[in-house]
Parts: structure tokens; C-alpha cells; sequence
């Protein structure tokens, strides 16, 4: 965590601290205590923890980004029981609005300092107590969902057979180190839309840059959660949202000029309704990081190659291959148990009308085994010829399965700028870090100001599916920002295909 993203949690802390202060001086005058200790941040709730006779180590607890907010206005409610406020909604108040409530018990007359001695005598309603502690479940359930783990259901396909569908998984913030919402103000478990009304689940009244405790680099080979880096505008119907991107609409429209296409969809807000989101509140994506920052990557005929280097494919990974078999007959409790392939399943073996000859869609492993056993003779992989893949220019060539090369941006390298990197990197510089980067007669211009060079502020990571012609991935969206990213996937906890997927339960992801 930087300097100035500390300062900036400081400030908010503060800012909560101070906002009540006109009607908390009226308060401590009312206690026998002079305002002006009101207006010095954690002195006065020093003072206020002092009348409610309530353990003073509370005001240290405060200092903890994000955790001491929720502490202040802890604070605030245990304070406003000296005066005799034991009421559910006197304490919403005092929590949520004390800049409004503050003032009005303040300059209220009638209310007056009765100490703690009646807080210590008042017993709480069944229901009371029931609710106290749902509100004390909820805030603990949303602190942890935040810094420690959160839950996460696999949607799609795009990583099998590493990860199912309807996998369940646990996702540690801790691996890369905790982010800090940069929209706090939120419903707590609803990611960004609210079910029913369809509208945001979050408000920008507060933002918080981009912060991170501890933070530790993504790895190479890492299956990792992130938020969506095309998600930033979004298509507001079920259809769209992240299944077809906002950008990707645009390019269909436009027939392949996206600026076109984006003045469609503006000029059609009823048909295609925006809506901008924060970077912690695009939709969550997961898939396995294969370049980190400083790579350079390139995709031959399916196989990946970093800095030169022929990677391994995972194990569990799968892609279409044509099998030539030596034709023995296929038996189809065989193909299950040894290779994981339904014979009955169009998706995964067909033949190709050649005898003994199939289309298979294997996992890599599977690949092995099946040559090693002698059952097929060869194994060709089906290379994908679409070019339809980040940039979107014609002046490269490249395909999902040859891609490249390509460099993945570091925090700190300088990187000197052409014509024809201008493409590749272009929304890294002007959307992930916030400037105005354009080219213009053949020169840039960062911010208004003519440059040749620019420094990355972030890392950068190449995220693919290991379903790799089944995922919508880095290949065509491009590079995804630190900041984009959520944590590592850890454990699968439960998995459901029609029943509970037993062996699944409890495996550590690879």
C-alpha cells in the first residue's frame, strides 16, 4: 500500500470522525464536557467511549483501514444510549446519518446526559436481540467476504475440465493481498444489480483509488478471479452484460469499426441501455494466469511459449484434436473411465466421415494417455484460423491459436511508442491508468502533452481459459490490470451435476 493510498483511507476515517462534530459539541456540552473536544479526530471518540464507560482500546481499532470505519460507527451508537436513544432506528441513525441526527438531539432540549448507569439497567426486546445480531452477522459476513475469502460458482465452460460448471469454489483475497472496495458504500452479498428493480446495488458518493494490503504478484499458472477488464460499460439486459460485451456489440454493428458501431448503440438507448461500472463491480471472471508482467508471449499452432520458452499444457486443460485411432472400436465405458469422454456427447467425439478417424475434444492428459496406450496412432490439433482476436486490426494477423508475440506491460518499464504498438496498448494507458492518450498525425499526445515514451503505473497479466476454444479470454479482450484482480481460486467446497459431484468435494485447485 502506497503512501498516498493510506493517507487517502486516513482522510475518509477522518472525515467520518468530523462530520458530527457540530452536533456531538452540543452533546458533550450537555455530558459536562467542552464541545471543543468535538472536533479532534479519535480524541472524541476517546471522550465518547469514556461517558459510555466502554473499553477505551476501541479508539485503536479505528486506525484499521475500512474495519475502523465500521468502528466509529459503533461508537456512535454506544454514545447515543447515554442520552437515552435505545430505540432500532435512533441507533440507525446515529450510525448512518449523525452529520442529520447528531444536531438534532443536540440542540433538542428535551434530551438530556443520563451516563451509563441506565445503559447497564435496560434490557432488550426478543426481537431486539435478534435483529442486533443479525446486524452484527451481516457486518462480520461482509468484512470477511472482503479481506479474507469469498465464495464463487463456475457459470461457464471455459475452464474445463480444470474447474465444471456449477463448480463451487472458495476464492482467497489473501494470495495477492486484500483489496479495498473502491465503492464502499454497497448492499452487502449483491455484487452490482439488484435483483427485481434491476438497478445498482452500489452508490459512488465515496470512491476509494485503488488500494491493496500487502500486496503479493500474481504467479504464473495461477487460476486466478478477476474483474472483467471490458466491463467498464456494460449492455444492461440479461443477454448482454458480459456474455456480449459492450465493445464486442459495437464491433458487430459497426462491422468491424467500433467507433461506428458505439454511435448505434448510443443512439439507441432503449435497445441497448448503458451502464458504467467501477472497476470492483465489473462482473467477476476467472481463468489461469499464463503471462505476468515483463512476458513476452507468443501462441504456435496451440502451443504457448513465454520469453521463447514451449510452456506445458495443464493437465485438465482440453481442446479439439482430430484422432486418428487404430481402429479397434471405441468402448464407451472405457472412453469414460480412462479418457473422460462421452461417447454419446457430439461435443466432445464424432466421427469425421474418414475411417477411424473422430473429432475429440481432450484434455491434455487424456492426449497422453491415448498415445501412450496405443490407441490412437496420431493427434493433430485443430487449429483455429479466426482472426477476430485483441486488436481487432487487420495489420495483425493473429489467431486464437497463433497469437503474438506480444509484451505484457510491467509497473515501471518504459515502453517507446509507435504507430503500431500505439493499438495493443492503447486502453491499458487511457482506461486501466486514467489518462488522455490519443495519436494524432502520427504523434502522441498523454494528458495534452506531446510524449515518445510512457511508464506503466501497474503490472499486467495474460489470463486464458484452459477450455482454450471454449473461452472468452485475454486473446480477446487483452490485458488485465492489477487492479482488476479479486484473488486466487483455492478449493473447490461443493460441486452439482444432477446430484453432488463427490470426488470433487474439497480439492485443492491446480
Amino acid at each position: 500500500m502506497s503512501s498516498h493510498q493510506l493517507l487517502v483511507l486516513v482522510l475518509i476515517q477522518v472525515i467520518i470522525l468530523l462530520l458530527p462534530s457540530i452536533g456531538l459539541a452540543k452533546l458533550f456540552e450537555k455530558a459536562g464536557v467542552p464541545g471543543w473536544k468535538a472536533y479532534v479526530p479519535f480524541y472524541n471518540t476517546w471522550i465518547m467511549l469514556q461517558l459510555a464507560e466502554r473499553p477505551k482500546h476501541w479508539v485503536y481499532w479505528q486506525i484499521i483501514p475500512v474495519v475502523g470505519w465500521f468502528i466509529s460507527l459503533g461508537i456512535y451508537v454506544e454514545f447515543v444510549k447515554t442520552f437515552g436513544k435505545f430505540k432500532l432506528w435512533e441507533h440507525a441513525m446515529a450510525a448512518l446519518l449523525p452529520i442529520i441526527y447528531f444536531p438534532l438531539i443536540g440542540f433538542d432540549p428535551k434530551v438530556k446526559f443520563t451516563g451509563a448507569g441506565p445503559v447497564r439497567k435496560h434490557k432488550k426486546g426478543t426481537a431486539r436481540e435478534w435483529i442486533d445480531a443479525g446486524v452484527f452477522a451481516i457486518v462480520a459476513a461482509t468484512l470477511i467476504r472482503t479481506f479474507v475469502f469469498e465464495a464463487y460458482t463456475i457459470p461457464t465452460g471455459s475452464m474445463e475440465k480444470t474447474l465444471l460448471v456449477n463448480d463451487f469454489l472458495f476464492v482467497s483475497k489473501f494470495s495477492y493481498g486484500p483489496r479495498i472496495p473502491n465503492t464502499p458504500l454497497s448492499i452487502p452479498f449483491v455484487h452490482n444489480t439488484m435483483p427485481v428493480t434491476n438497478g445498482n446495488s452500489y452508490v459512488e458518493w465515496v470512491k476509494v483509488p485503488y488500494t491493496r494490503w500487502f500486496p503479493s504478484p500474481v504467479k504464473r499458472g495461477d487460476v486466478v478471479v478477476f474483474n472483467f477488464p471490458d466491463g467498464d460499460t456494460v449492455i444492461n439486459l440479461p443477454e448482454f452484460q458480459s456474455q456480449r460485451p459492450y465493445y464486442e456489440v459495437c464491433r458487430e454493428l459497426g462491422r468491424g469499426n467500433e467507433d461506428s458501431g458505439r454511435q448505434i448503440v448510443l443512439g439507441n438507448p432503449d435497445q441497448y441501455p448503458i451502464v458504467l461500472r467501477p472497476v470492483d463491480k465489473e462482473e467477476n471472471y476467472i481463468k489461469r494466469c499464463t503471462a505476468i508482467a515483463g512476458d513476452t508471449l507468443q501462441i504456435k499452432n496451440q502451443v504457448l511459449y513465454i520469453n521463447g520458452q514451449a510452456q506445458p499444457f495443464p493437465p485438465e486443460s482440453e481442446t479439439n484434436y482430430t484422432v486418428d485411432t487404430k481402429g479397434q472400436p471405441l468402448d464407451e465405458q472405457a472412453m469414460k473411465d480412462d479418457y473422460d469422454l462421452d461417447i454419446n456427447n457430439g461435443d466432445e467425439i464424432r466421427p469425421t466421415g474418414i475411417p477411424n478417424q473422430f473429432d475429440m475434444l481432450l484434455t491434455w492428459a487424456a492426449h497422453q494417455k491415448m498415445l501412450s496406450s496405443g490407441l490412437a496412432k496420431s493427434i493433430v490439433p485443430d487449429i483455429d484460423s479466426d482472426q477476430s482476436v485483441y486488436p481487432y486490426v487487420n495489420s495483425y494477423t493473429w489467431s486464437r491459436d497463433n497469437y503474438g508475440p506480444l509484451w505484457i506491460p510491467a509497473k515501471g518499464a518504459t515502453l517507446t511508442l509507435t504507430a503500431r504498438n500505439y493499438l495493443l496498448y492503447e486502453r491499458a494507458i487511457r482506461v486501466y491508468e486514467g489518462n488522455e492518450f490519443e495519436m494524432k498525425d502520427g504523434k502522441f499526445y498523454l494528458n495534452g502533452q506531446p510524449v515518445t515514451q510512457y511508464t506503466f503505473k501497474m503490472n499486467y497479466y495474460w489470463m486464458m481459459g484452459d477450455n482454450r476454444h471454449g473461452s472468452q479470454d485475454s486473446r480477446y479482450w487483452g490485458f488485465v490490470p492489477e487492479d482488476h484482480v479479486v484473488g486466487e481460486a483455492w478449493l473447490i467446497w461443493m460441486s452439482w451435476d444432477k446430484g453432488v459431484r463427490w470426488k470433487r468435494l474439497f480439492q485443492k485447485i491446480k
